[in-house]
C-alpha cells in the first residue's frame, strides 16, 4: 500500500511538484540522474468537477489541504538514511517550513492510503521551533501533529 503524507492549514497551501532538477526549462523531462528527478508533488482537496472542496481525512480541522507520496518518505521504523531519503524530508522540511511561517499552523498526518478514516495512533502539539532537522518529521503510521509557528 502507498504511504502519504497530508498537510492541512486555515489558509491555501501551495501545490505542485518540489525539489526536481531537470537539466534544462527547455527539456523539463529529462534529468542528469535519479536523485534529480526524485521530489514531492502536492495535490490540493479540490475536486473541478464538483467545483468543491473535500477533505483527505476526518481527523483535519481546516479546509485547505494537500496529499503527497514518496516511497522515500519513511515510516519511523523504517529510516535507511538514503541520500533520496534526506532529499525528501529536506523538501517536506522546506514546505512545512513555509507553510508554517504563511499560516502560523499547519496539521500534518501520514498513513496508508484508505487508512485516512482509522482512529489515530499518536497525535501531538509540535512547537516549529522544536524541530530542528528534516529527520525529526519522521512519523508513524497514522501519527497526527498540529505544528504552530
Amino acid at each position: 500500500m502507498t504511504q502519504y503524507i497530508y498537510i492541512a492549514s486555515p489558509m491555501r497551501l501551495s501545490k505542485g511538484s518540489f525539489g526536481s532538477n531537470s537539466v534544462s526549462p527547455e527539456q523539463p523531462n529529462v534529468f542528469r540522474n535519479q536523485l534529480d528527478f526524485i521530489h514531492l508533488y502536492f495535490e490540493n482537496n479540490y475536486d473541478s468537477k464538483l467545483k468543491r472542496r473535500f477533505s483527505y481525512s476526518p481527523h483535519f480541522s481546516y479546509n485547505h489541504q494537500v496529499a503527497a507520496y514518496s516511497s522515500h518518505i519513511p515510516l519511523n521504523l523504517q529510516l535507511k538514511r538514503t541520500v533520496e531519503e534526506e532529499k525528501c524530508l529536506t523538501i517536506l522540511y522546506s514546505y512545512l517550513e513555509e507553510a508554517i511561517q504563511a499560516n502560523g499552523v499547519v496539521e500534518y498526518f501520514t498513513c496508508l492510503s484508505g487508512k485516512e478514516d482509522l482512529a489515530l495512533s499518536k497525535k501531538r502539539n509540535v512547537h516549529w521551533l522544536d524541530i530542528k532537522k528534516p529527520y525529526d518529521l519522521v512519523l508513524e503510521d497514522r501519527e497526527f501533529w498540529e505544528i504552530t509557528f
